[in-house]
């Protein structure tokens, strides 16, 4: 999908958020993604990943996996395009894990998914939990690679769309030093 009609959704359905953001890689963000604003609607969870099932299709894939929460509207999407299970890592004591359920025999072909990627640390725990499983990793796919093609993984990696989104360390972080209330809009908890 071209970049500018994705933003183009994004802004729509009110997804693209402006402000002072915490993202789940600790990391601080002028600008933030919620793609379950996009992912409500029907027609663009398809569209986005339609997009992620073509580029894979072909593959032999026997599963889509993907880290709760962002991950998992995907996840079932790309499985129901590609025919095949469509599942979940969830965080348990902290470390990623199959919970109910779900299962990855040796030698099943996998392909993880996510909705945005900054740094790519979530998706990474998962690729690692499916080769502990035995399983092989497929690819790594998301609707917004943030990064601008920064995050790397030890396997392919194709996003819908890519953006060089700024970000900050918290130490060193302009909005911060503004003074401008800090948001923590995603699924993992804020820890106090």
């Amino acid at each position: 999908m071209e970049k500018e009609k994705a933003l183009r959704i994004f802004r729509e359905t009110g997804a693209l958020l402006e402000g002072h953001f915490l993202l789940t890689s600790g990391l601080h963000s002028p600008t933030y993604f919620q793609c379950a604003l996009v992912l409500q609607y029907p027609q663009y969870a398809e569209a986005f990943c339609s997009e992620i099932a073509s580029h894979f299709a072909g593959r032999n894939i026997d599963a889509v996996i993907a880290p709760a929460i962002g991950g998992i509207v995907v996840s079932q999407e790309v499985a129901r395009l590609l025919n095949v299970r469509g599942m979940w890592a969830e965080r348990e004591a902290g470390t990623m894990t199959l919970r109910r359920g779900f299962r990855l025999q040796p030698g099943e072909r996998v392909l993880v998914v996510e909705d945005v990627v900054t740094t790519g640390g979530s998706v990474r725990e998962v690729v690692d939990l499916v080769r502990n499983r035995g399983a092989e990793v497929v690819g790594v796919a998301a609707i917004v690679d943030r990064s601008g093609g920064k995050a790397s993984f030890d396997t392919e990696f194709f996003a819908t769309f890519s953006m060089d989104v700024v970000t900050y360390k918290p130490e060193a972080c302009p909005l911060c030093q503004q003074g401008l209330p800090l948001v923590k809009p995603g699924s993992r908890q804020l820890k106090q």
